[in-house]
């Protein structure tokens, strides 16, 4: 369902099966477990990894975002990226390690470093986030 108020059907060119499609293959072929609750759960996990990514195409497509949309994704992000401090501390303090969670979360993470460094450099400073043309 979309939210007819703020959908702009002119840049709203992302296909979604280009995401779901290799995450699903994806997730029965690298799982800890091939069993139906686990390839859910590492679909859902491959899935979150690069569920960004349209909004980010939509970002670039239409060269700026609200200065909402740039915070939330902001702390989005960050989230994310703290979550890397949280497997590198129970690594270190419980000896967890969970590969999967981990390259996804760094894919994840990687994704956002360019908006990162957008939003640093303009948002921060009182700027509009805009693309360079």
């Amino acid at each position: 369902m979309k939210f007819k108020a703020t959908y702009d059907g002119n840049h709203d060119t992302f296909r979604v099966e280009f995401l779901i499609v290799p995450v699903g293959g994806l997730s029965f072929l690298v799982n800890h477990d091939f069993s139906p609750l686990e390839i859910l759960w590492t679909f859902s996990i491959y899935l979150e990894s690069v569920a960004i990514l349209p909004q980010l195409f939509m970002i670039s497509k239409t060269g700026e975002a609200e200065t909402i949309t740039t915070h939330y994704l902001f702390f989005l992000g960050l989230y994310r990226a703290l979550y890397l401090v949280n497997w590198i501390w129970r690594y270190y303090f419980e000896g967890f390690f969970d590969l999967i969670a981990v390259v996804a979360g760094v894919v994840q993470t990687v994704l956002y470093c360019d908006f990162f460094y957008l939003y640093v450099t303009k948002v921060l400073k009182g700027k509009k986030l805009s693309l360079p043309a």
